[in-house]
């Protein structure tokens, strides 16, 4: 015997769609930009221009050579926009930069929701026969991915941490190369200032 849906399986239905159709729309609006949560840190000496650079590895990040070469690689635009230069080689740089970053997914589907599993949303059909029917009803999401990168920056000669900056977005796909490098630029835009914490910065995609 087949069950009509109820209003209420309806509405659901309907609310599942608007959310996939927003988050589609959201997509679309976010292709040419990336807007990230920023938080920055620091007391950069007053009158002190940004100077050379160079980066620094933790061990961590030396036995993962590769991966490490691309995250520098995504943030050197956002330091040499903020004044910065690398240093010539075997030449000392005025200051050190670390940098990091994270991505975190989330999956989101019926397995991680007892009302839309063991048998589905239940609700009461009319017949010869009164009581509950059950349907297999899936509301499945895309996965959500959290994104930070870090950056800090520290004078080489006494190791005095100067700037710290961070930003962070989510999204409904990873990071790719173009994004890590937007985020640094969030994450740089107002050095030497440490502003608002946190606050919304929009970039668009280099």
């Amino acid at each position: 015997m087949t069950t009509l849906p109820t209003p209420l399986h309806r509405a659901l239905v309907a609310v599942s769609a608007a959310g996939a159709l927003a988050a589609l729309l959201a997509g679309c609006a976010s292709l040419n930009s990336v807007t990230s949560e920023v938080s920055s840190f620091g007391e950069w000496p007053a009158g002190r221009a940004p100077g050379t650079y160079a980066f620094e590895r933790l061990p961590s990040q030396q036995q993962r050579a590769a991966e490490a070469d691309g995250l520098e690689a995504a943030a050197r635009p956002a330091l040499e926009k903020a004044g910065f230069k690398a240093a010539a080689a075997g030449a000392a740089p005025d200051v050190t930069v670390q940098v990091g970053a994270r991505t975190t997914r989330t999956d989101y589907g019926p397995w991680n929701d007892p009302l839309w599993w063991n048998g589905g949303f239940g609700y009461w059909r009319r017949g010869p026969w009164v009581g509950p029917s059950w349907s297999m009803s899936v509301y499945a999401s895309p996965p959500r991915y959290d994104r930070e990168v870090a950056l800090l920056i520290r004078d080489r000669s006494t190791g005095k941490p100067l700037f710290e900056a961070r930003a962070s977005n989510e999204s409904g796909t990873s990071a790719t190369p173009a994004v890590t490098a937007a985020m640094f630029q969030a994450a740089m835009l107002d050095f030497p200032k440490t502003g608002l914490n946190p606050r919304r910065v929009n970039v668009p995609l280099p």
